[in-house]
């Protein structure tokens, strides 16, 4: 059975979209709970890597990078800058909130990632994580909402951008999904799979090349 989305969601999706005619659409897209999906995250295995290194400077040679390999290795340290933070317990909570995901405690995995939140606002993964989760809950209000945050602090977090990307294209608003994926791309050029989608959307959104 769809999920029912309340007013409460609704309205948060239609603050987060500046519309509020994606209602209908949410409740047709919205998939049976238990599926399991997620927005981009980091990859298992990490570099370590200095807290001070320049995000600007890895930016800009993930978008030089020659080849797929190189993409992956700087895309890698961008993450795992990302994921730092100088809280002890921050970091605790993150590494229980991970647990509980494997263990497929989602909603106590959600609790953890509150109160790293209300502990580190500045600290963007959680948000990221949290929208994650939201996400994999099909309530796209708060992951939206989550992703907005996560955006506010970080514009290039390409993570964020190609799942706001996917759920805009889960609940039918294509013209956002191509925004979404070619922002993504403009900062991470080496996205998988987001080229195929930016290719199918051109062609459905702005129509084909005469």
């Amino acid at each position: 059975m769809a999920v029912r989305f309340s007013f409460a969601r609704t309205l948060c999706l239609a603050l987060v979209l500046g519309t509020a005619g994606l209602a209908p659409a949410l409740a047709q897209q919205a998939e049976p709970p238990g599926k399991q999906k997620k927005l981009p995250e980091a990859p298992a295995k990490l570099p370590k890597v200095d807290r001070s290194k320049n995000l600007d400077f890895l930016f800009g040679a993930l978008k030089a990078a020659p080849d797929e390999v190189s993409a992956k290795h700087v895309e890698a340290r961008i993450w795992a800058i990302w994921l730092q933070t100088p809280s002890d317990t921050a970091s605790l909570l993150m590494s229980r909130a991970k647990t509980a995901v494997d263990a497929k405690k989602i909603d106590v995995a959600i609790k953890l990632l509150d109160s790293v939140i209300k502990l580190r606002p500045d600290y963007i993964e959680a948000w990221n994580r949290r929208a994650t989760l939201y996400y994999m809950q099909n309530d796209y209000g708060r992951s939206l909402a989550d992703i907005q945050q996560v955006l506010i602090r970080e514009p290039r977090h390409f993570g964020a951008l190609a799942g706001l990307g996917m759920i805009m294209q889960e609940v039918g608003d294509e013209k956002r999904a191509l925004e979404a994926y070619r922002k993504a791309l403009a900062v991470n050029p080496h996205l998988e799979k987001i080229p195929d989608q930016v290719k199918a959307l051109t062609e459905k959104v702005e129509g084909r090349d005469i």
